[in-house]
């Protein structure tokens, strides 16, 4: 009998697998084997913004301990230009191996490409969600001088003077932005809104009241909410942050399902093997779960939200498609 070809003994053994319950799949993944070792050297993980301030100081935080977990450093680039589209750009168009991610977060995979049709990427198509990191909380927030000490009547001071009120954002397009817009929206009111370039002029115009409110990012906010120089109604979201106790959430006084967070999460390029992303996953849930992690984010007002990848997924698409949806109601368009 002549000896079987070397296609005749692999399929033979395929066979075998089979009906031994074993995947034969095992032949069509050539970098299974590969993968095992995963990391076997230091990870890229690009931050869509300079370095210094909140999503830099996440981003290291993070890695310093997940490097740890993993057994790889995570090196830290910051790529700030654009807004974020050159490092999605950068994320995207990287080697799939795990070798390169980035820290996703609200504006880059959520509000940027709701407003802005001409984006070089696409938020879903070019990247695999790996896990969230967590989020924050907008603050509906007025200048002192404003005659409203609860929502109740913060809504009655802005009906009673149609567009006479006006409020701050940092930019057009920005979650700030669109909270306010999905408010008025919500309680069919009018507000004036004047965009500045960055929070920070925003909060100073609040304060010296050229402007009446806002709807920062509770990080942003807390400082000024503390010192007295602004005055917080409610909260955005279905629960109270651990860092304003005693602000109510818009949901519990009857903004039902309002919410608006600013988050941050993991994501690498499109194609990933879900070996690597699973195993990327695990160990990013063990990070979020140190204490002493919790307590550094908990500076920015983060609170962990550990998500699966297909859970990471959908929030991804949900977010995306209700900042979308906002947009085209209220005609908001920033390509032009």
């Amino acid at each position: 009998m002549p000896e079987r070809t070397f296609m005749q003994r692999r399929q033979t053994l395929k066979t075998l697998l089979a009906s031994s319950g074993l995947s034969a799949g095992l032949f069509s993944v050539p970098n299974l084997f590969a993968q095992s070792n995963y990391p076997s050297k230091p990870i890229r993980y690009i931050v869509p913004v300079s370095a210094g301030g909140g999503s830099d100081m996440i981003g290291r935080t993070v890695c310093e301990r997940w490097g740890r977990v993993l057994g790889q450093p995570m090196i830290i680039d910051n790529e700030g230009g654009g807004g974020g589209v050159i490092a999605c750009q950068n994320a995207a168009k990287a080697s799939p191996d795990g070798y390169t991610l980035m820290q996703g977060y609200v504006a880059t995979l959520g509000t940027s490409p709701a407003t802005r049709s001409n984006l070089p990427y696409d938020p879903i198509k070019d990247f695999t969600p790996i896990g969230m990191i967590g989020g924050t909380p907008n603050v509906l927030v007025v200048h002192p001088g404003v005659p409203a000490k609860n929502l109740k009547e913060f809504i009655d001071y802005i009906k009673k003077y149609p567009e006479k009120v006006s409020y701050g954002s940092s930019g057009q397009g920005s979650l700030t932005h669109l909270t306010m817009e999905l408010f008025k929206q919500v309680e069919d009111s009018s507000i004036v809104h004047i965009p500045y370039k960055g929070i920070a002029p925003a909060f100073n115009d609040l304060m010296g009241g050229q402007i009446q409110a806002m709807f920062p990012g509770l990080a942003a906010a807390l400082p000024h909410i503390r010192s007295g120089r602004v005055k917080a109604i409610a909260v955005t979201g279905t629960s109270r942050s651990t860092q304003l106790k005693d602000v109510p959430t818009l949901d519990e006084l009857g903004l039902k399902g309002f919410t608006a967070l600013q988050w941050y999460g993991v994501v690498g390029p499109a194609g990933m093997p879900s070996s690597v992303v699973q195993k990327l996953n695990e160990t990013l849930k063990v990070t979020l779960s140190a204490p002493e992690l919790k307590d550094k984010m908990s500076v920015e007002a983060v609170e962990p939200m550990p998500m699966s990848p297909d859970q990471f997924s959908k929030y991804i698409k949900a977010d995306l498609a209700k900042w979308t949806k906002l947009a085209k109601e209220r005609n908001i368009e920033l390509d032009n």
